[in-house]
Parts: structure tokens; C-alpha cells; sequence
């Protein structure tokens, strides 16, 4: 992984859970000291600096940030500016209006992108896990906590959503933006990975959406679905056919948990499992290895 993207995620994890934890000002002076080579995410960063400012009762620090990033180019998603509680105080402010506007005329979609790991030359390949990143997060990072299938015998796919919602920052919104950019991926399979069994998986948006494709069969049918901590939305009336494996990964402490309770006898009727991780918050758990040979190879302690 290409070490400034990996100082960004760093920082940008760092930042989230400070905010959670309610230390908005242990988070603006990780801001204030991050190096020149975090430019590239500076409007994301921005972000992030005006919803601290905002939610620690300073919505006048919060725009002259936003303006001076827009002023040097950036821009985000009008989700990200007038549905933000953090910059609510903001929303009938002219000059906030107008920034909104700018950045929506500012907006665009990537093409999509993937990469794909094969398992060693000697090492049949008995499927293909797809793997769909989380929010704010790259294939990059997908292909590294979904890294074990490939010596499990799976060729592992992981694909770049096209959906920016700032320069750099790509989610799973448009349900019909993530049917084409899963279809192009499978289309660009090599040959010889064609027609074996496709695995669903994601982390967190990417979760939703891994979850989605998989009920819905859309772009094709799956033959399993393997999620971390998916930020539900809604779920289809009834699943498009059996799903083996059918698990969610999901940690006590973390924030999507509670959707996912609500929604827990809808996925049983799905056949879907709920494994619930003590101790684990939004994140990957340190032992998603150990977990994936169980769950894709003869399942056994599922706990």
C-alpha cells in the first residue's frame, strides 16, 4: 500500500475515533500537525476540521475552512455539507449556500476500477471473492483485509466504487452506479475465472452493498456472502435464492450494530448469520483470517 495513502487512512481512523470519544480537540491538532504529503486529501481533511469546529459550537471556524479549501478547489457532495448535523448552523448561511451550490457543479464520478490477486500457480482456483471496500477507503484497502482467500484457493477481486462525494473520497450511494461497477469487474475476469463461484463481501458501505448484490442477484447471482459490519439500509422483500456461506461480521461496540439487531429477523429469514465479535468496533476483526477459513472451507466454531 502506498505509504502517504496509508498515513491518510491512519490519521483518518485516528480522527473518527477521537470524535466519537467526544476529544474534537485532540483531533484538530492531529490536523494541525499532518505533513505536506496529505495534500492530495485536502478537502477531505477540510471535512473532517469543519465538523469538529461545528460540533464544538463554532460555525463561523467551520465555514472559513470550507471556504478556504473550496477556494483552492475542492469540493464535496451536498449529502456531505447540508445533511451533516455538525454543520447544521450553517445551512441558511448565503455564503454556505453558495458554496453548496459551487461544489455540486464542481462534482464528478470516477471510472470504474479493480484489481484482482490470484492464488500461487500450483494452487487451483476454486472461486472468486469480491470484495467491496468501505467508506472513505480504496480497493487498496480491501485487498488487504481480504488478503487470506487467495491462499484459501479463491481468486479475490477488489473493486474501486466510482462515487465520489469529495475529490477523493468514494462510497456506495447509487445502487445502480454499484451494479455497473461490480458488472465491469466480473466482465473483466480473465478466462479461466469465469463461470467458478462468486463470493459477496464488503466492509461497512461496501458491506451494504456486497449484501444488496447478493439478495438481489444484481448484476448476477452469488453463490455466498460474507460481510463486515454493513451500514444497512433497505432490504429486499424476499432474497433472489439460497446463499452459502450467509454471514455478517459485526462488533459489539460498533455503531451499525443496532440496524443490524433491528433487522435481524429479516436475515435470519434470508438464512444470514449474525456473528456478534465482543470487544470489536468498526472495524475488521484481528482474526477475519481464522474466521474466513471456517466460513469458506468446512465451516466449524463460527463463534
Amino acid at each position: 500500500m502506498d505509504t502517504t495513502a496509508a498515513r491518510y487512512e491512519q490519521l483518518t481512523e485516528r480522527l473518527l475515533r477521537l470524535y466519537r470519544e467526544g476529544k474534537q480537540r485532540e483531533a484538530l491538532d492531529l490536523l494541525d500537525a499532518r505533513g505536506p504529503d496529505l495534500a492530495p486529501w485536502a478537502a477531505e481533511l477540510a471535512h473532517f476540521e469543519a465538523c469538529m469546529r461545528g460540533s464544538l459550537g463554532d460555525p463561523d471556524a467551520a465555514l472559513e475552512v470550507l471556504l478556504r479549501a473550496s477556494a483552492a478547489g475542492a469540493w464535496w457532495h451536498h449529502s456531505l455539507l447540508v445533511q451533516d448535523d455538525d454543520l447544521a448552523a450553517l445551512r441558511e448561511v448565503p455564503e454556505f449556500k453558495q458554496l453548496v451550490e459551487l461544489s455540486q457543479g464542481r462534482k464528478v464520478n470516477d471510472k470504474p476500477a479493480w484489481t484482482i490477486d490470484l492464488p500461487a500457480a500450483e494452487q487451483p482456483v476454486t472461486g472468486v471473492v469480491v470484495a467491496l471496500h468501505g467508506t472513505g477507503q480504496r480497493a487498496t484497502r480491501a485487498a488487504r483485509d481480504w488478503a487470506a482467500v487467495v491462499g484459501l484457493g479463491y481468486a479475490l477481486v477488489c473493486v474501486d466504487s466510482s462515487q465520489l462525494i469529495s475529490p477523493q473520497f468514494r462510497t456506495w450511494l447509487e445502487r445502480d452506479l454499484v451494479v455497473r461497477d461490480i458488472a465491469a469487474a466480473l466482465d473483466a475476469l480473465p478466462d479461466e475465472l469465469r463461470g467458478l463461484p462468486v463470493i459477496a463481501a464488503g466492509f461497512s458501505s461496501g458491506g451494504r452493498a456486497a449484501l444488496d448484490w447478493a439478495l438481489t442477484a444484481e448484476p448476477t447471482a452469488v453463490k455466498g456472502v460474507i460481510v463486515l459490519a454493513p451500514s444497512l439500509g433497505d432490504l429486499p422483500v424476499t432474497a433472489a435464492g439460497p446463499l452459502s456461506p450467509a454471514t455478517i461480521l459485526v462488533g459489539i461496540e460498533d455503531h451499525t450494530l443496532p440496524a443490524i439487531d433491528r433487522a435481524s429477523d429479516r436475515l435470519a429469514a434470508f438464512g444470514i448469520d449474525i456473528i456478534r465479535i465482543p470487544g470489536l468496533g468498526h472495524t475488521a476483526p484481528e482474526d477475519l483470517d481464522r474466521r474466513l477459513k471456517a466460513l469458506l472451507t468446512v465451516p466449524t466454531d463460527r463463534t
